[in-house]
């Protein structure tokens, strides 16, 4: 084809388009044209909800010398763009910084706003408090954050969003696909970053674009039409990037001006165009104008997307319009096209040849561990504001909610924030926490007062709480003075009080899970002259275990690094004892003193025979530094390993071995800065080993990524199993991906994983179980193995933004040394096929500990003058030991929010992946239930008005032979009874019909 020369091609633009200098009215009206290329464009901004600078310095735009973003500024400009012109469109994701925003507007700013909403001009998507990471976070965190903002969308405008929009993490899970996605009710779900090999794969294949069965129990009823972009969220390449002081080439259309270039950006914005149809199945294709903390002036980009729509749809080639993610799925819908299916996930995620975003899994390991238990004690703490009562004005649980929320964004929990960012999301927690600390010690206080009834008034009796180990509080982040933040580490002034003159210490052991638990309390104290009783007077059997030093070095330096407080003198002993509490309840033991000694020499001999067959070793990667040829270091994101070293005890140092009637633990100190204790209970029958790991050394110039490994003899063929953000388990295979043929490049990097819940392996007879207490990277490396990542601690940043290494230091007087971090894993083995129950059972207690509540009693009235012992539900009623209840929350209508999970997979156990059902009637027995309605996951509609709309996608390759899913049933309004069927949770809204009655037994 001939080419038109330049200048007569001007001559012919100026007669087309006119040559007089003139106010231009832009013809923005175009819709969908059938038979045409339609390009719709989809103006965004990405705004991180903390990154380089903290989220409140990213929503005023302050700290401009990192990064100079100011959210404020975008939502400012937006309002009068849109207004401009009715055709223009806009979404937006990010409700932390939506919320901040919506709160400063006057209210007729407000009716504009809701008027835009309305119209479809501004369409939140997504809608969450933050754009959730998918590989650390816990699935009850990704529900509670996804609801906040949901219901305030649908409290302030009416509308539910349709759209999943996880266009930036770093990697996607399987969870997100079904229970984030179609469980929420959206339509569609699309995102960024897939692996570079799979990527190219599928624009040859066109399948970018696919349908996604993320569940292999919940199958095609929570499916997905799920859209991976061809080049992660930006404008395609080209020159279409309009952001004040970017380069791209604008739309010169005045013909009287100098480098008038009409005709050669209609040509770029066509061939752009094509480009991308020739990857993508049907005539519509989506770019996203926009990527991070995009539109602060917005009138820059709307004026040339004005004039890209007028000359692209006068030139005729291809149709251009202005879009949403909601307008495209449709006409996608409507194509009424035959898509791939997508099974599993898209982990792990590699962005080119040796960059693997696999070490973000391990990052930040403490501050991983410090958001799991914030979620737990989040948890627990809202069924107690429900017992209590909720006061809207506070204090409440709100700050932790919110603190919570923000923490799951994918550069907050991920580990791959700058450090003052994270410590500002400590921080948030730390405030969250000590407010919702509050509604608990009143709401305990309430209950041991007398039976509970509607307003208990003001309870004398005082409680500070602590939750039972709570590893990690004591490394790196800012604490208010509680009384037992720092229990892992034997700092808990409470428990370590002067027993003498008749004092008792008294201990409230809340149990926050629907079915009975035992567990083994511990608590440091002062003396070793202690008996303890439980609720009804009993004096039951106790165990003390050495303080050892390396407790004590750690308790001493960390308690003054973050409570500011110098330690009295060291406890001498942990105290241990069996306590146990009834569902959603709380049992009472008393510890005083005593006459006897000596109970930390008791003698047991335990049998052990996991111990025989399994090895807990450890080692470390060398950290690639990078070179100038090849520049990829591993740091925050990346995990690229140089070498790896068995970490040996570098003296002979004895084997300390303590055993009792409770417990027995082996000690060792492996080297200077790795201590490890095997401890086995009596009547629990898996291995825990807790390791404290740190300062890890660098003055060898190497960085250092510390991993466990615990070996079997088992042949596995390269197989192992990682959970998804606590739920299903997924199969992973060495060195494969069923999507592509995998080029190795990376054999470590390259088959890490994210876990949650934990991880197993297993061969023709037995299985190996490992359950983590936060979320880690790991893999099977070698067959019979599993391998777990620690800690890391790294010299160089690699290139992905964040401009830092990963170095964390924790000061105390003007000293810093390297972060200690301290964790558990738990293993067993079991017959094959057996091991599931176990991991679904002990895993909830992980994530759910008891939690405990300390006061003092002068003389021995408590036992006759308090409640002693409390249920939340009928006293004869448990829940099914297959179902967990994941949200009992009081909300400010004075409704509650149900969620109720089916914790097994479709055939993962033979007797408890079933059909089961909840009482709802024994769940508030005292309370009478007017009116329940089932609702969408995050409780922003009704479930039948979502699955009313559910659009049922055509899919390759569907026969009728697919087994079909059965779903719990209709919820009868006077039988009140309800079913979960394998993987399924079930939202409900309750509300009670007043009275006066009491809220429920004691």
């Amino acid at each position: 084809m001939a080419t038109i020369p330049v200048v007569v091609s001007v001559v012919i633009l100026a007669c087309l388009f006119g040559s007089e200098s003139k106010y231009m009215v832009y013809n923005t009206s175009q819709t969908i044209v059938p038979g045409k290329l339609n390009v719709h464009l989809v103006p965004h901004t990405h705004d991180d909800v903390g990154w380089l600078k903290t989220v409140d310095q990213y929503y005023v735009g302050s700290n401009n010398s990192i990064q100079g973003a100011c959210v404020q500024n975008i939502l400012d400009s937006l309002v009068p763009a849109l207004l401009a012109d009715k055709n223009r469109k806009f979404i937006y994701v990010e409700q932390a910084f939506f919320q901040r925003w919506w709160r400063d507007q006057s209210e007729a700013i407000q009716i504009v706003v809701k008027q835009l909403v309305k119209s479809g001009q501004l369409e939140l998507i997504n809608g969450g408090m933050c754009m959730h990471d998918e590989a650390a976070p816990h699935y009850i965190d990704m529900i509670d954050q996804t609801t906040l903002g949901h219901r305030f969308i649908k409290n302030e405008f009416g509308v539910t969003p349709r759209i999943g929009w996880q266009i930036d993490p770093f990697g996607h899970s399987a969870v997100q696909a079904y229970l984030l996605g179609a469980e929420v009710g959206f339509d569609s779900l699309f995102f960024g970053r897939i692996d570079y090999q799979d990527r190219a794969k599928r624009k040859n294949e066109k399948s970018l674009e696919v349908v996604w069965h993320g569940s292999r129990s919940l199958g095609s009823t929570a499916q997905i039409f799920s859209v991976a972009f061809p080049e992660n969220y930006e404008p395609p390449p080209g020159g279409f990037y309009f952001e004040v002081n970017d380069d791209s080439p604008i739309v010169q259309d005045d013909i009287n001006l100098f480098d008038y270039n009409v005709q050669e950006r209609v040509n770029d914005f066509v061939a752009a165009a094509l480009s991308q149809a020739n990857i993508t199945r049907t005539n519509h294709i989506m770019w996203t104008m926009g990527t991070d903390f995009k539109y602060q002036y917005a009138h820059t980009w709307f004026r040339e997307m004005d004039k890209f729509i007028h000359y692209v749809n006068m030139d005729g080639r291809v149709n251009a319009l202005y879009s949403t993610p909601s307008i495209y799925t449709d006409a996608k819908y409507e194509s009424n096209e035959f898509w791939p299916i997508k099974s599993d996930d898209f982990f792990p995620y590699a962005d080119r040849i040796h960059a693997y975003w696999t070490g973000y899994f391990t990052s930040r390991p403490a501050l991983k561990r410090y958001v799991r238990m914030m979620s737990g004690y989040y948890l627990a703490a809202r069924q107690l504001e429900f017992f209590r009562g909720r006061n809207s004005s506070g204090p409440n649980t709100d700050l932790l909610a919110d603190a919570l929320a923000i923490a799951q964004h994918h550069d907050a929990v991920t580990g791959t924030e700058k450090q003052h960012v994270a410590n500002d999301y400590a921080k948030r927690l730390s405030m969250g926490y000590d407010e919702a600390e509050a509604v608990v010690a009143s709401s305990i206080a309430c209950l041991v007062e007398s039976p509970p009834s509607v307003g208990c008034g003001n309870p004398s009796s005082t409680f500070q709480q602590a939750i039972i180990e709570t590893p990690n509080w004591f490394c790196l982040y800012y604490y208010a003075i509680i009384m037992c933040p720092l229990l892992n580490i034997s700092y808990c002034p409470a428990s370590e009080t002067d027993l003498s003159n008749g004092k008792s210490l008294i201990v409230v052991v809340y149990n926050p899970l629907g079915w009975k638990r035992e567990d083994i309390i511990r608590i440091p104290v002062a003396k070793e002259d202690v008996t303890v009783h439980d609720y009804e007077g009993r004096e039951i059997e106790s165990q003390l275990l050495p303080l050892f030093d390396a407790h004590v070095g750690i308790r001493n330096y960390h308690a003054a690094a973050y409570l500011g407080v110098t330690p009295r003198d060291a406890p001498i002993y942990w105290l241990a004892f069996q306590a146990s509490a009834p569902p959603l309840g709380f049992s009472t033991y008393i510890i005083s003193g005593s006459k006897d000694s000596g109970k930390q020499i008791r003698y047991r001999n335990t049998k052990n025979s996991v111990q025989k067959s399994v090895d807990v070793s450890y080692s470390f990667y060398s950290g690639y530094n990078g070179t100038k040829k090849d520049p990829q270091a591993s740091g925050a994101y990346i995990f690229r390993p140089n070498g790896t070293y068995l970490i040996k005890p570098e003296v002979q140092v004895p084997v300390t071995v303590v055993r009792g009637p409770l417990i027995d633990e082996v000690h060792q100190q492996i080297n200077s800065w790795l201590y490890q204790i095997t401890r086995l209970y009596n009547g629990k029958e898996h291995v825990e080993v807790e390791h404290v790991v740190g300062p890890i050394p660098f003055e060898d110039g190497i960085g250092k990524e510390v991993v466990a490994k615990i070996t079997t003899a088992m042949q596995t063929d390269k197989t192992f199993y990682t959970d998804s953000n606590g739920r299903d388990f997924i199969k992973r295979i060495r060195d494969y991906r069923a999507d592509w043929n995998l080029q190795v490049n990376e054999p470590v990097a390259g088959n890490y994983y994210p876990i949650n819940l934990g991880m197993y392996i297993h061969d023709d007879e037995n299985e190996l179980s490992v359950l983590v207490d936060r979320a880690v990277g790991g893999s099977s490396i070698s067959d019979g193995q599993i391998e777990l990542m620690l800690h890391r601690r790294l010299l160089n940043d690699d290139s992905r933004g964040v401009a830092e290494a990963l170095n964390e230091t924790v000061c105390s007087k003007e000293k810093c040394i390297g972060l200690t971090i301290q964790g558990k894993l738990y293993f067993r083995i079991d017959p094959l096929g057996e091991g599931a129950k176990w991991r679904r059972s002990v895993g909830q207690e992980i994530y759910s500990p008891f939690l405990l509540a300390f006061s003092e009693q002068d003389g021995d009235n408590w036992l006759t003058s308090r409640v002693t012992t409390f249920s939340g539900i009928d006293t004869s009623y448990s829940l099914p030991e297959n179902v967990a209840m994941i949200t009992l929350q009081q909300l400010d209508d004075g409704k509650v929010l149900l969620r109720l999970a089916h914790l097994y997979e479709v055939g993962e156990d033979k007797d408890l992946s079933v059909m089961t059902h909840v009482e709802l009637k024994k769940l508030f027995p005292s309370k009478k239930i007017s009116k329940v309605m089932e609702m969408s996951l995050s409780a922003n509609q009704e479930r039948s008005e979502m699955e009313k709309k559910r659009l049922v996608w055509k899919v390759e390759g569907a026969s009728g032979s697919e087994s079909k899913v059965t779903r719990g049933g209709p919820i009868d309004p006077a039988e009140l009874v309800v079913e979960l069927s394998p993987m399924e949770i079930r939202t409900l809204l309750i509300e009670f019909a007043i009275t006066h009655h009491k809220l429920f037994d004691a």
